[in-house]
């Protein structure tokens, strides 16, 4: 009985908490992709800087600062126009899916998810934040209409209580 308790709470607290799988990224990963972007500044090589701008893309959009997952949408914005490959612009498509799933941008998210599913319609990734995406967006539909039936419940019963007082 109890652990049928104790799964009832953690699937209530997993419905309000989010409980998406993907993965956070801390303030020290973050400080190490961007010192790997600045020596990559320093050197030649075009696909070292790129490949350098990517992670620390990753890195931002999967951070828990909201200044960091903004800057990271912005650095993949500014990148996606010159995707030299379907492979890169899928990649980059799915890291501003992230951000803006991280941002609360859920219609946004599902957009740039469906382009990137065009290009790669069997990527499993997509397809994982594509299904997380679509739940937040039921969840909070459904708390969305919670609310707004206690909103009616509380009017219909303060008018019931006023017409009673009346009486």
């Amino acid at each position: 009985m109890e652990a049928k308790i104790g799964k009832f709470f953690e699937s209530v607290g997993s419905f309000f908490g989010g409980g998406d799988q993907i993965p956070w990224c801390d303030r020290d990963v973050i400080a190490g992709c961007e010192r790997e972007v600045a020596d990559a500044a320093k050197g030649d090589s075009e696909e070292l800087k790129s490949e350098s701008i990517m992670r620390l893309s990753w890195a931002l959009v999967h951070s828990r600062q909201h200044e960091d997952v903004q800057r990271g949408i912005a650095m993949l914005e500014a990148s996606l126009a010159n995707s030299s490959s379907p492979l890169q612009q899928r990649e980059k498509l799915c890291l501003l899916a992230v951000g803006y799933y991280r941002t609360g941008e859920y219609s946004r998210s599902r957009k740039l998810l469906e382009q990137c599913l065009e290009i790669a319609p069997d990527w499993r990734q997509a397809l994982a934040l594509k299904k997380a995406v679509e739940d937040r967006i039921a969840k909070d539909g459904v708390i969305g209409i919670g609310i707004t039936a206690t909103a009616v419940g509380l009017i219909a019963g303060g008018i019931a209580a006023a017409l009673a007082r009346k009486k």
